[in-house]
Order: structure tokens, then sequence, then C-alpha cells
């Protein structure tokens, strides 16, 4: 992994203004914030420079105002629950450039914590024009970035500020990075992976990378139906996209040239509606009659599939392996997810999780706390799994 400089390089920030990107694009429930998980995450950094006596300028987007000023998507609507979880009163400043910034700025003393109007609200900060990054770093003195759910998009506060200032990764940036480089970029191997979703068409890039890059590709979802299909299986109901049915073989093909092995579900759970707990049945594969749908993986091969992760040393997962949302189709993401937690417990393999169902998969299975890592982050995370370079994480190597 090329190296990249973190709040250790930093040196001494005393009464310096430190620009911080984070991710404040919080759920909003009658006025008020609904989930404050990204807001925690971001505490380490802030803590640590303001501690440190940094002017901490908070910049983040919120909603997708494109470009104009929408008093409905501004970020002082999250400055109470800013100030709640970290403790001590945060300063809302009604820009992020020019005057109305310099203004605020004016006030502000060594430790101070403030948080900077919606970047979206310039239409410079999507197109990444050069002048708005340079207006914002006109009003800093360095540039921290801690947000890697912002990493995948080139935009003003998220690469182009960084080439125009010292540039730092922020605490849970930087353990995104380390936790992604011990996944995909350094694993101890055996590598397995699991994916999971509704649709191939989502995943077909990550299908593609991960082949040529783990030992094991557990397949799951109505994904898997696709390639069931492609393997001559009749999946009866089931969600299945026929028509990327070459697409599954021509995967099938790059995974027996890598070495990787494919894991498709051998026996299934079944149910005429889709609906909470209907009417099942827990059939092989090819007994999926016309009428039927598969819903989640059974018995037998969620066993298997925990045997594989015990001979694993890593895991990426990303997905569902059935329609965990709905009861009784959770039972084997439930399963397989704490089999990852109890080996990940044992210091036997070293688990990776992310994407938005992903992380509501294993909260729902008690699972995620038990990981080694587990991302927040949804397009990021899903453009790392395809091998992408993500521009915020570009810009801030050495």
């Amino acid at each position: 992994m090329a190296a990249f400089k973190t709040l250790d390089d930093i040196g001494d920030v005393t009464g310096k203004r430190v620009l911080v990107r984070v991710d404040l694009n919080v759920p909003m429930i009658d006025g008020a914030v609904g989930d404050k998980t990204r807001i925690e995450a971001a505490m380490p950094t802030i803590r640590e420079l303001s501690d440190k006596g940094a002017i901490v300028l908070l910049l983040a987007h919120f909603g997708r105002p494109k470009g104009a000023k929408n008093s409905t998507q501004s970020l002082s609507m999250v400055i109470d629950a800013v100030a709640d979880v970290l403790g001590h009163s945060v300063m809302f400043i009604s820009d992020c450039i020019g005057e109305g910034a310099k203004a605020g700025l004016a006030v502000l003393a060594a430790g101070d914590v403030a948080v900077l109007e919606n970047t979206r609200f310039h239409a410079g900060e999507e197109s990444n024009d050069p002048a708005f990054a340079d207006a914002l770093a006109e009003i800093g003195d360095l540039y921290v970035n801690d947000a890697f759910s912002a990493a995948h998009r080139a935009h003003g506060s998220t690469e182009g500020i960084a080439h125009r200032l010292p540039a730092y990764a922020g605490r849970a940036m930087e353990a995104e990075l380390k936790a992604l480089d011990a996944a995909l970029g350094n694993p101890v191997h055996p590598v397995a992976a699991v994916v999971g979703g509704a649709k191939v068409s989502s995943k077909i890039d990550v299908l593609r990378n991960l082949v040529g890059r783990v030992d094991h590709l557990i397949i799951g979802g109505g994904m898997a139906n696709t390639f069931l299909a492609a393997r001559g299986v009749d999946v009866g109901k089931s969600l299945c996209e026929h028509d990327l049915v070459e697409t599954a073989n021509a995967i099938f093909d790059a995974a027996d040239k890598a070495g990787c092995t494919i894991h498709l579900p051998y026996d299934v759970v079944v149910a005429k509606q889709f609906a909470a707990n209907p009417p099942t049945r827990t059939v092989n594969v090819h007994e999926v009659a016309a009428d039927e749908m598969i819903l989640d993986i059974g018995p037998a091969a969620t066993e298997a599939l925990a045997d594989v992760l015990k001979n694993c040393r890593t895991l990426v997962w990303n997905g569902p392996l059935g329609a965990f949302e709905t009861p009784p189709f959770d039972t084997a993401t439930v399963a397989l997810a704490k089999t990852a937690a109890a080996l990940t417990r044992e210091g036997t393999l070293i688990s990776v999780a992310g994407g938005g169902d992903t992380v509501a998969a294993l909260n729902h299975a008690g699972a995620a706390d038990d990981f080694t890592f587990v991302s927040t982050a949804g397009g990021a995370f899903l453009e790392w799994m395809e091998g992408k370079p993500l521009p915020g994480v570009d810009a801030l190597r050495a």
C-alpha cells in the first residue's frame, strides 16, 4: 500500500486552522438527526486536533442541493448532534468559502470546533473546480480527510483541496485504509469473499475483480440464482437475470483460470410467495418447482460455507445471502455471520465487511461488533471491491 500521512505526521497544530473533511450526511427524522454513527466516527480525529489546540473546521456535504443554497439541506441542522457527541459547543459558519467563511473564522480560538456550511451549495464542489478548491484552501492551513465514504468522488473538498494544502488521513480514514489493505491489498491467504444482493448487474465489476484476488468466492442472494441458471438449474419464479447467464459463465471461466473456487448453494429454502413467514420447503437446487422462489441458502450449504471460512485467514463480506429483511429468510446470513464473528474472536480470521445492507445484516445477526472492521461506506466500499482507484485516497498518498 502506498504510504499516506496521518495525524502522527502532522506536527504542532496550535492555533492552526485545520480543514477536516468528514461525513455528516446523516439521516434526519422530524428535523433531528436520526442516526449519529457517522458523527461518532469522526470524533477521534476532531477531539485529537482540538485537544492539540487546532482550530477545527469541519467540511461536509448534506443531501444533493445541486450547487444552490437550500435551507432544507443546511448543515446547521446537525450542529446540535455534533455538539452533543463532542460534549461541548460547536459553532456554525454560514459558508465554506469567501467572506462568509472568513467572518466566522475571525471569532474562533485554539481548540474551537466549527461546522462550515454544505460544500455542495457551490457548483464548484461536485465539478472539482480549481477556483473552488483554491477558495477552500485559502481559509485553512492544513487539510485532513476523514471521510472514506466520500473518497470515491473527485470533488473539491475530497480531492482538489488535498493538492493545495499539506494533506493527511484522519483516524477513521487511516483505520479504513489499513483494514482494506489487510483484506484485499496484502491479505493473509486463503481469502474468502462473500458477495450477496439481489442483482448480478450491480456487482459484475466486483465479481470480475474478486475472482483474481480471492481463493473462495461465496455468491448469495438473488445473484446466486443467475449463476445457478448458468449451470443449468431451473430456478422457478426466483429473481434471476437470465440475460446475464453468459456474463456468469465468463466469471466461472475467469475463476477457473485464477484458481478461485466459486461456491453456490446446493440446498435452498423456497416459498411460493415473498412474505414474512410463509410456508417454506428446503430442497436441493434441482428440486425447485416452477411456482417457487429461492429466498435463502439451505442449512447444508450454510454449514459447508462455515467450513470454508474455518480454513480461511481473511474474509471480505458485501451483501446478504438471502432476503434477510424478511423472516425466516435471514437464517443463512445470521448463521454464517455468527461463524465469521466467532472465528474473528478466536483470532484465526481477519474479517472486513461493508455496504449498507451488509452492516444492517451483521447488526441484525449481532455479529458486527466482533468483525475486525465494518465499513459504513457504501459506494466507496463497492468501488474499492471493484478495484477502482479512489480519488480522495489517491490524493493523500505521500
